[in-house]
């Protein structure tokens, strides 16, 4: 769609545009109302809540540093044993869980 100047200066007068178009270059009047007043929004309550969880979030860490350095020091020392059957199951769940969120 090609605009002219005077499309412009027609848009931002508020009176009748012409605009042609690309398949045949016929003219086509589109019209323009100017609207009084500012525009406005509302926002429901919940996003409010919504903006407060996301920065309640976003001052938590991402994990639990504590946690990770205790793992980690108990893999240096050798006392971290796992138990390969819970991790299977715990994988198998995981997979079958996947599944059925991707079957609804």
């Amino acid at each position: 769609m090609k605009i002219n100047p005077s499309s412009i200066e027609a848009l931002l007068s508020g009176k009748d545009a012409k605009v042609s178009g690309e398949t045949g270059g016929a003219k086509a009047a589109t019209p323009f109302a100017a609207k009084s007043g500012a525009d406005r929004v509302e926002l429901s309550p919940l996003s409010a809540q919504i903006a407060a969880l996301e920065s309640s979030l976003a001052a938590e860490p991402v994990f639990d540093k504590a946690r990770v350095d205790a793992i980690k020091q108990a893999i240096v020392d050798g006392r971290l044993s796992v138990n390969a059957e819970v991790v299977a199951d715990k994988m198998i769940a995981s997979a079958l869980a996947m599944f059925d969120r991707s079957a609804k």
